[in-house]
């Protein structure tokens, strides 16, 4: 396995490429999404346990969705893989290429991936879930615990809490503490699968892989939050005016439809979103 040392301008590449690459599929892409966060909704209800699993199933939902993109990329008959197998065979079609896959391809292209790799996943999941534990029990030292028996305990602070200063200050450390998290397992997961890679060490490389080509990560982000900004903005747009032409008849209906199209927009933002993570991979990492 080699690192790529990739100019900044890569990152925009890869929101380009995403954007393509979700639209070849663009409904396995949501429904994808939305079976890991029904998953993790769900699982988080759960007495005890309900904090600690959703951290355990992130690596596997990071993977199912870059095994999912490659093969969508695959379809595309994009030849720039750098020697990454999608793991993944698809007939020829007449004229040599790849056909176009179907959902449930991609589907059991993620499944296979999961019964595969749920070992290494499960050890990357735990050590996630207690990173993320450290880092609330860290706010204890900004707030005396207020923010941490928020969390754990489900108990919703006083207005006046959540209003001050101490509060706010843990809740900002705490995300700011979740960033390492982040970097650690945006290519783990995938290193685990690809490149056969153990879990520590996986965590090591993405770390240092996203280190290394910080100005493409940081210009893909940008990007991508330009996209979703400017998404979110047409989807407001679109919805203030059915809000505003249904108003003039039945103003429960037109609020229901503008409330359905801005859900639908960002869910629909955030599967692309997730599209292209592979391309960041693809591009960072070459076999050996």
């Amino acid at each position: 396995m080699k690192l790529n040392l990739v100019p900044a301008r890569t990152g925009v590449e890869w929101v380009r490429l995403g954007l393509k690459n979700f639209w070849r599929q663009p409904l396995a892409f949501v429904s994808l999404f939305l079976m890991f966060m029904a998953l993790i909704s769900t699982i988080s209800q759960l007495p005890l346990i309900g904090k600690f699993l959703p951290f355990v199933l992130l690596p596997f939902s990071t993977l199912g969705f870059m095994v999912a993109a490659s093969v969508a990329d695959a379809s595309g008959g994009n030849g720039n893989n750098n020697g990454t197998s999608t793991g993944t065979d698809f007939p020829a079609d007449t004229t040599g290429g790849l056909k176009r896959p179907t959902g449930a391809i991609m589907f059991l292209s993620v499944a296979r991936a999961m019964r595969t790799e749920w070992r290494s996943l499960a050890v990357l999941g735990v050590i996630s879930a207690v990173y993320c534990f450290l880092t609330v029990f860290l706010t204890a030292l900004v707030d005396g615990g207020q923010f941490m028996r928020s969390y754990f305990l489900g108990e919703a602070p006083a207005k006046e809490v959540l209003e001050s200063s101490r509060f706010q200050m843990a809740n900002l450390l705490q995300m700011c503490l979740a960033l390492p998290l982040v970097a650690a397992m945006w290519h783990a997961p995938a290193l685990v699968h690809w490149h056969r890679v153990e879990p520590v060490k996986s965590i090591f490389f993405s770390l240092v892989a996203m280190f290394r080509n910080f100005g493409a990560y940081a210009l893909y982000w940008l990007a991508w939050c330009g996209v979703l900004l400017l998404g979110l903005l047409a989807a407001a747009l679109v919805g203030t005016i059915v809000i505003g032409v249904g108003s003039l008849g039945s103003g429960t209906g037109a609020m229901t439809a503008g409330n359905i199209l801005m859900l639908g927009t960002v869910m629909t933002l955030a599967a692309m979103a997730q599209a292209s993570n592979w391309f960041t991979f693809r591009d960072t990492f070459n076999p050996d």
